[in-house]
């Protein structure tokens, strides 16, 4: 590591903490060379995983993307935040461990309403409706209808 101050490459690590819950590293570094200190930080690099949408085009996957259709699916719902933010978490684990460099918005609406289902029926049934965009009463009708015989 170079240091700010002298350019000397030589330094030695003087104190080392886990930061940001345990997914990277602070380390408090003291120069060889003019014993001037300074900080850095080690992350693991994470490899983008690209979102591929219904219309073709491809963007970085957003975890904050998932968690907004989740907070709207959940509105004047009895689900605590924390609830949505490990339903999350478990989402952007799935796609990162898939190995996949590409995902599709209907892989990931899926493992989305895979787990609002076992949390809160009512905002599964909301979730579904704009994902699986019911065009009329009987296709929303056979949603419910199946959710109701899987009970």
């Amino acid at each position: 590591m170079k240091c700010l101050y002298c350019d000397c490459t030589d330094s030695k690590v003087v104190d080392s903490r886990s930061a940001d819950d345990g997914r990277t590293i602070r380390r408090r570094r003291e120069c060889t060379g003019c014993g001037r200190r300074f900080t850095t930080y080690e992350t693991i690099e994470v490899t983008p995983v690209l979102v591929v949408k219904n219309n073709g085009t491809r963007e970085s996957y957003n975890a904050e993307k998932v968690r907004n259709g989740i907070i709207k699916s959940c509105e004047k719902r009895p689900v605590a935040m924390q609830e949505i933010d490990n339903m999350v978490a478990e989402i952007s684990k799935q796609v990162y461990n898939s190995m996949e460099s590409e995902v599709t918005t209907k892989d990931i609406g899926e493992m989305v309403m895979e787990r609002l289902k076992k949390l809160d029926e009512v905002a599964y049934v909301r979730y579904a409706s704009v994902y699986r965009s019911f065009k009329d009463m009987s296709s929303f009708m056979a949603e419910l209808k199946q959710m109701m015989k899987s009970k």
